[in-house]
């Protein structure tokens, strides 16, 4: 009986840890690619929205984008068809996101 248990419990930990590692596993493969390019976001942005009006919120919508997707369009606007996932970046009302 005791015997019985202590093996479902050494079965059920270590089912739990194979999990933990798999998961592990999952995240460091999908992760930022931004880190994977060595895209440094905060310049790229700067310069993508330095004729911005609002320029804090510019630069804080592209830091997100860049953070998601790992790129921004060169220039000051336009060019998103370069990036992808820059560019299909939606807010909840279903507008661009990413400037």
């Amino acid at each position: 009986m005791a015997s019985s248990k202590l093996f479902i419990a050494t079965f059920v930990l270590s089912l739990l840890l194979l999990h933990v590692v798999e998961a592990q596993q999952v995240i460091e493969s999908h992760g930022p690619k931004r880190s994977l390019l060595g895209m440094d976001c905060g310049a790229a942005c700067t310069a993508r929205c330095q004729l911005s009006s609002r320029p804090n919120l510019c630069h804080r919508a592209c830091g997100t984008c860049c953070a998601r997707c790992g790129c921004v369009p060169p220039g000051t606007s336009g060019n998103q068809e370069l990036c992808a996932c820059y560019y299909n970046q939606t807010t909840h009302g279903g507008q661009r996101k990413c400037p």
